[in-house]
């Protein structure tokens, strides 16, 4: 079974997650044995994955740190929308009583 080079370039994701079976492992770095270029891509693939992909678990510390920032963000959001609400509600009353005494002004 003749196996190509776009076979090869198929698998190489997965062999440079090292997520591939023994025989298929053997089988890509005998074919990368006579290909320079794929060996080099290879090489480079294996470095960015395990640079990138690796998941870090949160300490108890840093979750609460992110809760209480999270926290923070809310309660000052929440404060800057009830300081426009108010804002506009008392705009409105107070447009409302000044043309309310431009009435009774007006009227007498």
């Amino acid at each position: 079974m003749n196996i190509t080079r776009n076979v090869i370039l198929d698998l190489l994701p997965l062999y440079a997650a090292d997520e591939v079976s023994e025989d298929t492992r053997i089988l890509i770095e005998k074919y990368l044995e006579t290909d320079t270029e794929l060996t080099h891509i290879a090489h480079q693939m294996k470095h960015q994955l395990t640079a990138n992909d690796i998941p870090v678990p949160l300490k108890r510390e840093d979750k609460m740190e992110a809760y209480l920032e999270a926290k923070r963000i809310m309660l000052k959001r929440t404060i800057i929308w009830a300081s426009v609400t108010a804002f506009a509600i008392l705009s409105c009353l107070s447009l409302a009583a000044l043309a309310f005494f431009n009435l009774l002004r007006f009227a007498s």
